[in-house]
């Protein structure tokens, strides 16, 4: 267990206190696909979009394990599950991979905009033919003077519509090699780039979702992210944290279902006595208490051994299994435990199940996480 330091729990009472005014009105907005940029706009005058990054370019200079404490409290505490992911995806998308593999000039430039939120931030990695299969990339990037000219298309694009900032995965070498895939810091104005449309889904409707085309897109060179080559590199780096950033959130909002279906258990009666005395109830209220403390440890030993520059491979793959499929689980117990009032779409718990099926498939789905832990072990 960790012992958090009062300036820790200062940061996670702050996102506390504010996710109550970025949920107002989150069943409406589900309803309509929209994106909340009042919210946008009140996350951030907190600083905390520029959490993890350097204070030189704006940022709070805090680490791994304080940056996921406080997105812990976003979860638990704004029921606006796409938002809250839109904003683990501006963090992560662009400002982890600058933080860690950015030149000066390029940290320079674009980290201050990430740190305050006045361009959001995007990855473009997946392509129509290739999801999980990143070697099957066929989007490229040619060298042609002081640019690189990009054509292909990207397709599931998060906050790809409201993105002012992307960092866009392209073949710079022969398909097939890790060291063929270069990572490009790509504005969003840039001549050649064209969005799609947002595109309906299932869940998570508030962080919009679209494609990206690329024509002749023409990005200066010392817009490399990392150097020519080394996009693998910065893509493992990024999807760590964005497994332990976005599903910390997740957590958080485990959190706040099991207490939400605790209450509800006390006070719902049925023929006579609490429905939480029934043992069918109670035990879906327990195994959401295992799925939230579970998830909780995994989260927290894994980051910790990320800080500690160990080899996470496993742990990672592993984590993102247990908390997204946990989630799954619990959302759709949430919904059993409130009945009727479950299904039901002003009472959001119908919301959160739609949104938790998306964990098992984005960052890598559970079969490759799976088959990734069989290969660590040998298989």
């Amino acid at each position: 267990m960790i012992d958090w330091t009062d300036e820790q729990q200062t940061l996670r009472k702050n996102m506390v206190d504010l996710g109550e005014k970025l949920g107002v009105g989150h069943i409406e907005r589900d309803q309509a696909g929209e994106f909340d940029r009042s919210a946008w706009d009140l996350v951030r005058a907190t600083g905390l979009l520029g959490l993890p990054f350097d204070q030189d370019h704006g940022g709070l200079g805090a680490d791994l394990l304080t940056t996921m404490y406080v997105l812990e409290g976003l979860g638990q505490s704004c029921r606006d599950g796409g938002f809250n992911f839109s904003v683990s995806t501006h963090m992560v998308s662009t400002g982890v991979a600058l933080q860690r593999f950015g030149s000066k000039a390029l940290k320079a430039k674009y980290l201050p905009k990430v740190c305050d939120g006045s361009a959001i931030g995007a990855h473009a990695i997946t392509e129509p033919d290739a999801g999980s299969d990143m070697m099957a990339m066929r989007t490229t990037a040619k060298p042609d003077g002081d640019f690189f000219v990009l054509n292909g298309s990207k397709a599931f694009v998060s906050n790809g519509p409201i993105a002012g900032m992307y960092v866009v995965y392209a073949l710079t070498g022969k398909p097939g090699s890790p060291a063929a895939i270069t990572a490009f810091l790509v504005d969003s104005d840039t001549p050649g780039l064209q969005r799609g449309k947002p595109v309906a889904k299932m869940g998570l409707r508030t962080s919009p979702l679209c494609e990206l085309f690329l024509d002749d897109c023409r990005v200066p060179k010392e817009n490399v992210v990392g150097g020519v080559g080394s996009g693998f590199l910065v893509l493992d780096h990024v999807m760590k944290w964005e497994i332990l950033a976005s599903f910390v959130i997740n957590l958080g909002e485990m959190q706040h279902r099991y207490e939400s279906c605790v209450d509800y258990a006390r006070q719902r009666k049925q023929f006579g006595q609490p429905i939480g005395s029934f043992q069918s109830v109670s035990n879906k209220i327990v195994d959401m208490r295992i799925g939230v403390e579970t998830s909780r440890k995994w989260l927290y030993d894994t980051a910790a051994k990320l800080v500690r520059r160990e080899n996470v491979t496993t742990d990672i793959a592993m984590t993102k299994l247990v908390v997204s499929e946990a989630n799954v689980a619990s959302a759709m117990a949430a919904v059993q435990v409130f009945g009727g009032y479950g299904y039901l779409a002003e009472y959001g718990m119908e919301k959160e199940l739609r949104n938790a099926v998306a964990g098992p498939i984005y960052s890598g789905t559970s079969e490759v996480q799976r088959q990734r832990i069989a290969a660590m072990v040998g298989l």
